[in-house]
């Protein structure tokens, strides 16, 4: 996932100027590029900073956690996850106007040119919402990250 954010960002900025609208399928999708300098859907845009922390603890959590992981369906949830929130750190690491600071590379708008049906989003933000989703399906399910079932466990602890 991290390479296909980079991938694709990459040709964004190299092909489509910033606020170039280019219309697909009929108008259900554009491409364009804006920069992100907040959190998902330009939230707390002056919060940069804190944001990359974050990402940064969130991806040594999920490596940490990696060692103890024996679920494919987890490791493909937090792969998901350290993939997209990796994706959007380099671009806040190593894009202007700094370090920490850089403006996330957005690209993908649904239904509307610029995000005016629904905000501008990339490939790192499409991981991290569908890990996301998935870790809450697992969680529902009871699947720890070993792969056993949290009823599993407290039916063999009555037993």
């Amino acid at each position: 996932m991290l390479l296909t954010d980079l991938v694709t960002k990459l040709v964004v900025v190299a092909t489509i100027e910033p606020g170039e609208d280019i219309r697909l399928l009929n108008g259900a999708l554009y491409l364009t590029q804006l920069r992100n300098v907040g959190a998902a859907f330009s939230f707390a845009e002056g919060w940069t900073i804190l944001f990359s922390l974050v990402a940064v603890a969130v991806a040594a959590i999920i490596v940490r956690t990696a060692r103890r992981l024996y679920s494919t369906g987890w490791a493909v949830t937090l792969g998901l996850v350290l993939g997209g929130a990796l994706g959007n750190l380099i671009d806040r690491i190593f894009r202007d106007p700094g370090f920490l600071r850089g403006g996330v590379v957005d690209f993908v708008s649904v239904f509307g040119p610029d995000g005016s049906v629904w905000p501008v989003f990339n490939a790192a933000d499409s991981a991290i919402v569908c890990g996301g989703i998935l870790g809450a399906l697992l969680a529902l399910r009871g699947i720890e990250f070993d792969g056993s079932r949290a009823k599993d466990e407290a039916a063999a602890d009555a037993a």
